[in-house]
């Protein structure tokens, strides 16, 4: 499966349970949903996908600098598929 589109349906996935879950559980419900339902091949793949991983490091590297603790993973908000703004 194409990497850009599960980005794109994790975004949406995301966006569903940003509205639905309470505050800070979102992303548990979001790697819950994608346990449950995505095939393990498309979960490795995904995980394994390089721009998520420098938005990983992008994040940890923005809490380090911001004094806070960084986060246990990245969320998979880079959605390619739209411009910014």
């Amino acid at each position: 499966m194409n990497v850009d589109h599960m980005v794109k349906m994790a975004n949406e996935i995301g966006a569903f349970f940003a509205s639905e879950s309470p505050p800070g559980q979102a992303p548990k419900d979001v790697a819950n949903h994608l346990k449950r339902f995505w095939d393990p091949r498309m979960r490795r793949e995904i995980v394994s996908d390089l721009a998520l991983s420098a938005v990983g490091l992008l994040a940890t590297e923005g809490s380090a600098a911001a004094g806070g603790s960084a986060p246990q993973s990245a969320p998979p908000s880079a959605d390619r598929g739209k411009p910014a703004g």
